[in-house]
């Protein structure tokens, strides 16, 4: 397992350790830094000090090549990878010991390329936190879905990515990834390239959503939407749909709230709030403060529309300009605009 790291963020020892203490033989977990001055790496240092017992490899690392740091770091830290299934997975990620047997098994077949996996968001406390959870929960998570049972070449998610060793060397490694600000969807449209499938596997893993207060939301689900918008950007207009809220909401308001356009609002209110119950219920996610709804809906819809008025995203204490390709290159000129 890969775990490329930046920062201290909330829980990171716990969800380490989550990927570390797996029932499966013979795994191996590396960590990787940046620089020594990363304060992920006191925590990665101690949780290989705290379990003996694992193979837990601690690499650091300068070398950067190409604007992706994150993909960066993984190219210095495959170099201590030991074994021929790899798995990669974002460092807020949380799961249980049978994730590993879970999201491998299915590499058994050599018609798979990749296995994959779908997150619901957990909150680590406060408001932001728990918008950026639902956003994940109530948006997110059921768009995937419908994209997958509708074969419409679904996604590839960097909570896990399993492959293969030889297929990443087909590949050419993560050269190709240097620039990508969507490293994990272009990875899955390489090997597809290769005539290989992606596989989504059933199991479901927990993103520990951590956003302190409204900048740092913003910043994340703006780089989202922008990211997004530059891989599918027809797909990206159309989703305009999925504000229904907030649509009906405008058109109340520019209306003087007419009788039609009133209970328009009033139907899409009420099957916003079924349909999170839904979800909240099928995930086994508690709905606690459905009156957040509204304000999750206004903030999901204000994203959307500034989505299209520039091409910046802040990512790891860095602005970069994303090129309609997806690719990104440091931007540090315009550090203040977004």
């Amino acid at each position: 397992m890969l775990k490329p790291l930046h920062g201290d963020e909330p829980d990171l020892y716990e969800n380490l350790r989550s990927f570390a203490e797996q029932d499966y033989p013979r795994s191996q977990i590396v960590l990787g830094v940046n620089n020594l001055r990363d304060s992920a790496l006191p925590v990665a240092q101690a949780l290989a000090r705290d379990l003996p017992a694992y193979d837990i490899v601690v690499v650091v690392n300068s070398r950067i090549r190409g604007s992706n740091q994150k993909v960066a770091n993984l190219e210095n830290m495959i170099e201590a990878a030991r074994h021929d299934v790899l798995v990669l997975a974002d460092s807020d990620m949380r799961v249980d010991r049978g994730y590993l047997s879970a999201v491998t098994a299915p590499l058994c077949d050599p018609r798979t390329g990749i296995v994959t996996c779908l997150y619901r968001g957990v909150s680590t406390g406060g408001r932001w936190s728990e918008l950026g959870a639902m956003h994940i929960n109530f948006g997110f998570l059921p768009g995937a879905l419908v994209a997958d049972s509708l074969r419409l070449g679904g996604g590839c998610f960097g909570a896990t990515i399993a492959l293969r060793r030889e297929t990443l060397e087909r590949l050419g490694g993560f050269v190709r990834l240097r620039d990508e600000l969507a490293d994990d969807h272009r990875i899955g449209d390489e090997v597809r390239a290769l005539g290989l499938a992606v596989v989504l596997s059933p199991y479901i893993v927990e993103a520990r959503v951590c956003e302190r207060n409204l900048a740092e939301l913003w910043r994340h689900e703006l780089r989202w939407a922008r990211t997004i918008r530059a891989m599918a950007p027809a797909g990206f207009a159309g989703s305009v749909l999925s504000h229904a809220v907030a649509i009906a909401a405008l058109a109340a308001a520019a209306t003087g709230f007419a009788l039609t356009a009133s209970i328009f609002l009033v139907i899409s209110c009420v099957l916003r709030w079924a349909t999170a119950r839904v979800i909240a219920n099928a995930l086994g996610i508690p709905l606690a403060r459905p009156w957040l709804l509204p304000m999750r809906d206004a903030l999901s819809f204000a994203v959307f529309v500034a989505s299209f008025f520039g091409r910046t995203v802040f990512w790891r204490d860095q602005v970069f300009h994303v090129e309609a390709s997806g690719r990104m290159t440091a931007d540090s000129e315009k550090a203040q605009r977004d």
